[in-house]
């Protein structure tokens, strides 16, 4: 036995700069990833995706392939097991098919999986996948998305289609100054370092699952769902994630390596390549978006419209709500919204980071942007006019709305004052100089989560939670809130994650991970504060404690609660050779209450990168002929790079809500919300040109020119 600590005036470890708490094991290797864990007597499957982009498939010659050397088995339509599909997922949304692998003979679109071949060693099982010939009916496909689709229609998704009040023909007709323009952004893709892995074993008819994944509940119960299994029979653990950015959920390759587990009685995994991922593991939609916008001699909104199109697969609804944004951003006496999709012959796209505001936040504030110049007012001045007293959609009242904070405090650190508003008139040498804003919003949501807070014999105390770490410092900031609820150092505070049997959770996305998994962690550790006796005796098997927020979650008043911030960029460009070149990006942020300064810095940094890099580099481009994509590589699809990026300065001002239990705002997204929109804005400073197709390529700089084209 130990004796039980006594607690301090005033905990100190939240708000304070913390590396991780897992930095060293990363740096080292020892840091295990999805594809890291050994099991003995493991073969190795590797998926075989359609080259046609529509039809049904006819025949797989797979004698040949099982005759060659380390070859187990393929798997396919025809002797898959049947899974259940027909269920309302965790999330609230039916799973998409394209993880209920091999279920029938038709192919939807290129990159479908259509067999996953299994050896004794990963180049066995390349080898043979490459070597399988597969024959296809193939039908005409139709890749095309366009503005003027007549088979279009409004969806919901994960909120409303439509929203609409007011006149909005009379508000535009009596408005002083009239906006409207389209904005199109491309098809995009997460580019995570460590691509999808998953290993499956069955032991006693229970599943274990290793993978990669940023929604440990999630797969658990999607697996349990598909595979008709009693919850408890399933197990997921994934110790590391390099990565997900919205795309790491329920994939092929995890219900592939359940499949061929079962079927040969061994363990398998499944890797994917690189090219194999712009095909399955989803994607950003391109959009095609109108805004419409109607103003006062002011600037004051009378009339805003914001209409979002996006494609989806022929087999599953996603809907990319760009439209959503204007639902918190500005109010107007007539306001309209709507998220439309289209069905095409493509993979079915997923979430983003930031899906729908970073899109959305794209149109909008450029379009904003526009009508500031209209109007004669500056970009600033006129979103602060605009700013709503509540949600302009919902009615609620906002849970602190700090995004005036924001710009002003933005403004005077970039210096905005000394702008000259007049485009075109800057230079440094061949370089034309801009500025430019836009603001950022993003949802602070909750989910419910349980955790166990342990006070073990020997004065530590253990966190078994089961959250993601997708690389944004979970760890360390759940370590934090924990050693401040139990008043003891952090190094006193262990935390356990990633694994299913630990208890459900909410998931690494929709910037909800610290907040939901926090609150869990902190009311475990309160608790078990109340039954230590300070001075007392803690027993050999230690005391633990469980929680479950679902219950105060639903008691939480009904507000718009979100992350607020301002982004500001300079750019230089050259009208000769197109180039456009970031000098300085500034981003101000209301965040709610900042657990590790030093991870929320490295979050926010990565938004405005990322910002960069959908501004000016990422565009996925499909071949209408064969239904893929050009360059589905690291080498064909362009990221931002360290040349790229120039001096990026991030900060926040104070934003803390009395009635909020929790205080904690999500940060992984509202980084890269407005900050393509910001560079666009800027873009046109420089030059006097507006560009509203992303990416704003060389070619596209030279075909508009500026004041010496």
């Amino acid at each position: 036995m130990t004796v039980a600590p006594q607690r301090p005036a005033a905990p100190g470890a939240v708000g304070t700069a913390h590396t991780r708490v897992e930095g060293r094991d990363k740096v080292t290797g020892a840091a295990r990833y999805g594809g890291d864990i050994p099991f003995d007597g493991l073969a190795h499957g590797v998926l075989v995706l359609s080259t046609a982009a529509r039809g049904r498939i006819l025949s797989l010659r797979t004698g040949p392939v099982l005759g060659m050397p380390g070859v187990l088995t393929v798997l396919h339509h025809g002797n898959a097991s049947r899974l259940a599909t027909d269920y309302v997922g965790m999330l609230g949304v039916p799973p998409d098919p394209t993880a209920a692998v091999f279920q029938h003979d038709r192919v939807p679109h290129a990159g479908w999986p259509v067999a996953l071949v299994v050896a004794e060693t990963p180049e066995q099982a390349r080898a043979a996948a490459d070597a399988l010939t597969v024959t296809y009916d193939v039908e005409p496909h139709d890749v095309a998305l366009s503005a003027d689709r007549p088979d279009a229609y409004p969806a919901e998704g994960h909120m409303p289609g439509t929203t609409e009040k007011g006149d909005l023909e009379a508000e535009l007709a009596a408005s002083a100054h009239v906006l409207d323009e389209e904005y199109t952004t491309p098809e995009e893709h997460h580019a995570m370092m460590e691509p999808h892995v998953a290993t499956a074993r069955w032991d006693g008819g229970r599943l274990d699952l290793v993978d990669s994944n940023q929604g440990i509940t999630w797969v658990a119960d999607e697996l349990a769902r598909m595979f008709s299994l009693d919850p408890a029979a399933v197990r997921v653990r994934s110790e590391h994630v390099g990565g997900g950015f919205g795309s790491k959920g329920v994939r092929a390759p995890q219900v592939a390596a359940a499949m061929a587990a079962a079927a040969l009685g061994r363990p398998v995994r499944v890797a994917l390549t690189r090219r194999q991922m712009f095909s399955v593991t989803g994607y950003r939609s391109p959009t095609v978006q109108r805004v419409r916008l109607g103003a006062g001699p002011d600037g004051r909104l009378r009339a805003l419209e914001h209409v979002s199109l996006n494609q989806t697969s022929t087999v599953y609804e996603f809907v990319e709500p760009g439209a959503g944004v204007a639902r918190t951003m500005y109010d107007a006496t007539a306001h309209r919204t709507e998220n439309r999709v289209v069905r095409l012959d493509v993979p079915s796209p997923t979430w983003m980071r930031a899906p729908g505001e970073a899109p959305g936040s794209f149109a909008l504030e450029c379009a904003l942007d526009e009508l500031a110049e209209k109007c004669g007012v500056d970009p600033i001045e006129l979103r602060l006019r605009n700013e709503p007293e509540s949600g302009p959609v919902s009615g609620l009242p906002f849970a602190g709305r700090n995004l005036a904070a924001c710009f002003r405090e933005g403004a005077r650190r970039f210096g905005w004052d000394a702008r000259d508003p007049r485009p075109g008139v800057r230079r440094d040498g061949r370089w034309l100089l801009g500025t430019g804003t836009a603001a950022a919003s993003f949802p602070a949501g909750t989910l419910p989560s349980t955790a166990a807070v342990t006070a073990e014999a020997d004065g530590t105390f253990t966190v078994r939670i089961s959250a993601s770490d997708i690389g944004t410092g979970a760890r360390t900031a759940l370590t934090l809130i924990a050693a401040d609820a139990l008043r003891v150092p952090a190094k006193r505070v262990r935390v356990h994650l990633g694994d299913s049997d630990f208890g459900p959770s909410g998931i690494a996305a929709g910037s909800m991970g610290t907040r939901s998994w926090g609150w869990a962690v902190a009311a475990a550790a309160e608790d078990l504060c109340e039954r230590l006796v300070p001075g007392g005796t803690v027993p050999p098997e230690g005391i633990t404690v469980r929680s479950d927020t679902t219950q105060a979650i639903a008691a939480l008043a009904a507000k718009e609660r979100h992350s607020w911030g301002a982004q500001f960029a300079e750019v230089a460009v050259d009208v000769t050779t197109g180039e456009v070149r970031v000098r300085r990006m500034l981003g101000v942020f209301a965040a709610g209450r900042i657990v590790n300064p030093l991870t929320a810095r490295n979050q926010l940094v990565g938004g405005l990168t990322w910002g960069i890099s959908m501004a000016l580099h990422e565009e996925a481009v499909r071949d209408p002929a064969s239904g893929g994509l050009y360059g589905a590589d690291l080498a064909g699809y362009h990221v931002a790079t360290h040349a790229d990026v120039p001096a990026i300065e991030v900060d926040w001002v104070d934003d803390h809500d009395p009635e909020d239990p929790v205080g904690i705002k999500g940060i992984g997204e509202v980084g890269i919300v407005g900050a393509a929109a910001a560079v666009a804005n800027a873009v046109w400073h420089a030059t006097g040109v507006r560009h509203r197709s992303l990416p704003i390529r060389p070619d596209r700089v030279l075909r508009a020119g500026g004041p010496d084209a």
